[in-house]
């Protein structure tokens, strides 16, 4: 078997691991039981490009009890975590293409390993695998029946390939998901986010100045639980309706070049690049600390903060220190790369349980639906988010109303009134 990992003598500790991650994805495990009777996915392989974690590890684990072939790749290369790649390879026989701490040319390579094995089905985490796959072997993006895509930037991106026309076969945007982006992308990337920060710096967040740049869902997590550690929660946006929505949650929300003068800390989770630059770099006081969570690492102006560096220097693992002509110290965290993978683990498991779901089945649905579909960006079926919630809510433990035929009817009539 073909793979690509730093170590195999890592696997014992890594399928413990993903043993213990499964034990809170129960409806992931659900799936996956009659996914191993019914064999949807037989004879389909499977391109995945997502961060190699625990929890993704039961995600391919289910896909190949379905009966695919599948093949992973890191969708960011300091996400993966060595023993879980090394697990995979040796105990569940997934070729993982994925090494923590690659660079660009090895991360790319690892895409085209996967991409070599010329899949049916694209699963990506940042559409890096699908448009690599657009933009340098067009001919083979003709054969792909479908894909799905994990996160708010590749969706973006994939929704960009398909206005402009070139997207060359259907993708469901999975982090549209209600049952996806109101809970893991809310309740995930709030806790995941501060873990890493605390992590990597074992700084006291109560009484200081935190500043939120964003307040998508992502950036609304996180507002919440820096709020909840006793922080003074500071939003910058850029969209009207956000920024309004925060001044009514009781945040602070200024712009930027305000924010930089007084932050302790600023976590970048917008999506765009060059959230902070050169001309907030200057502001900010000495000391304050600098991270992202959002998916790629241009959030950050590093190239700016470099050049106006006269030293550089790792003062503490995960943690850069630099120092500028005054003598002030800027920190940034992971290199400007996901904080919350790359200084902690992720997501809690229990809530990848619904994403990952989410994904298991939008793959069997474009296994079965891909050829009759068009060469868009769609919603995750309705149904398939509500099957999701019903069994997340059933593992809980949670048992909620239905609806009466009398309600139903009434729902659906325009007759009765006042």
């Amino acid at each position: 078997m073909e793979y690509h990992v730093k170590d195999l003598s890592l696997a014992d500790e890594g399928k413990k691991l993903i043993e213990w991650a499964e034990m809170d994805m129960p409806v992931l495990r659900q799936i996956r039981e009659r996914f191993s009777k019914e064999k949807p996915l037989k004879g389909i392989r499977i391109g995945a490009c997502l961060h190699v974690t625990t929890e993704t590890a039961n995600l391919v684990r289910t896909l190949k009890e379905g009966g695919a072939e599948v093949y992973l790749c890191a969708s960011n290369p300091l996400s993966t975590k060595d023993e879980v790649a090394a697990a995979l390879v040796k105990h569940y026989e997934i070729p993982v293409f994925a090494i923590r701490g690659e660079d660009r040319e090895t991360y790319y390579s690892h895409i085209k390993a996967v991409l070599d094995k010329k899949p049916h089905i694209t699963v990506d985490d940042g559409a890096d695998l699908v448009t690599t796959l657009h933009k340098e072997r067009p001919q083979q993006a003709e054969e792909v029946i479908g894909g799905t895509e994990e996160t708010t930037t590749g969706v973006i991106r994939l929704r960009a390939m398909a206005k402009d026309g070139v997207l060359k076969y259907p993708i469901i945007a999975v982090n549209d998901a209600l049952t996806k982006h109101l809970f893991d992308n809310r309740y995930g990337t709030g806790q995941s986010t501060l873990d890493g920060i605390l992590r990597a710096t074992n700084r006291l967040l109560a009484g200081s100045v935190f500043v939120v740049a964003g307040f998508g869902w992502c950036g609304k997590g996180l507002a919440m639980r820096a709020r909840g550690m006793g922080a003074r929660v500071v939003i910058t946006e850029v969209d009207p309706l956000k920024a309004l929505e925060a001044v009514m949650e009781g945040y602070l929300v200024m712009p930027m070049e305000e924010a930089a003068k007084i932050g302790d800390f600023f976590c970048t989770v917008t999506g765009n690049k060059a959230v902070i630059r050169k001309e907030h770099f200057l502001l900010m006081k000495d000391g304050a600390i600098v991270c992202n969570s959002g998916h790629f690492d241009v959030e950050i102006d590093l190239e700016a903060l470099k050049s106006m560096a006269k030293e550089v220097r790792e003062i503490r693992r995960e943690v850069r220190e630099y120092t500028l002509e005054d003598g002030r110290r800027i920190y940034v965290l992971s290199e400007g790369r996901l904080v919350n993978l790359a200084a902690a683990e992720g997501h809690p498991s229990g809530v990848m349980d619904m994403s990952f779901a989410n994904q298991a089945l939008c793959i069997e649905y474009i296994a079965r639906q891909g050829k009759n579909l068009e060469k868009q960006v769609y919603p995750v079926p309705k149904e398939i988010d509500s099957a999701v919630a019903s069994l997340k809510l059933n593992a809980m433990g949670v048992k909620i109303d239905t609806l009466t035929p009398e309600q139903e009817r009434y729902l659906s009539g325009w007759e009765e009134g006042t």
